[in-house]
């Protein structure tokens, strides 16, 4: 299982726009290589449908073929929908690869099975698949639930929890703001890994 990160950083709504339009068509190529994705977080833009950042997991043989083809700085030209005489076209977003547990934290992790909750019928209600995760030490808890399994579940949450752990022990929460911005900044400067044109968000890079 692979985390990946995409982000609009600081940027305007249109960069919010792209984190969206990347997420879909990231999926849709994880679904041609059979590739199983969860969006884990979301941050919403300020625009309906946007996104300023996703947290999503990538699952399935080739998910490392995948993560390595979006790993980067992510370029999308086009006009800005939202302003008509803006002359900038160009928008960036960063798309990251996260912490992964190590083998220590596995034992520092408390888990609790709950019954899911939500859209899914009465299988959903009469199955303790989902799954809530506690870093003993810090008090720091995940509560994940899909259609798979328990064990699935569990491996997501310890996951999501290192990815966490890591935010946190790496940075407090202004030292991360200035972090991301300066993330953003070094995503225009960089080259772009592809890049994408058009409402259609179509690749003109691989």
């Amino acid at each position: 299982m692979i985390l990946l990160q995409l982000s609009a950083g600081q940027g305007p709504d249109e960069c919010c726009l792209a984190v969206a339009k990347a997420l879909q068509r990231l999926q849709d190529e994880a679904e041609q290589s059979r590739v199983v994705t969860d969006i884990l977080e979301q941050e919403p833009g300020d625009q309906a449908g946007t996104y300023r950042s996703i947290l999503i997991s990538l699952e399935g043989e080739a998910e490392a073929e995948l993560a390595q083809q979006w790993e980067g700085t992510l370029q999308w030209t086009c006009a800005s929908p939202y302003r008509p005489r803006h002359l900038r076209k160009n928008w960036f977003i960063g798309v990251s690869r996260c912490a992964m547990p190590a083998n220590a934290l596995a034992s520092e992790i408390r888990y609790e099975t709950l019954r899911a909750s939500g859209p899914g019928g009465q299988h959903v209600n009469k199955t303790e698949s989902a799954v809530r995760a506690t870093h003993v030490a810090t008090g720091l808890s995940v509560r994940v639930q899909t259609e798979r399994s328990q064990h699935a579940n569990k491996r997501l949450a310890a996951c999501l929890l290192a990815h966490k752990l890591a935010m946190r022990q790496s940075t407090g929460m202004a030292a991360l703001r200035s972090e991301r911005r300066m993330q953003h900044y070094q995503i225009e400067r960089g080259s772009p890994k592809r890049v994408f044109a058009g409402e259609r968000f179509q690749a003109v890079m691989p």
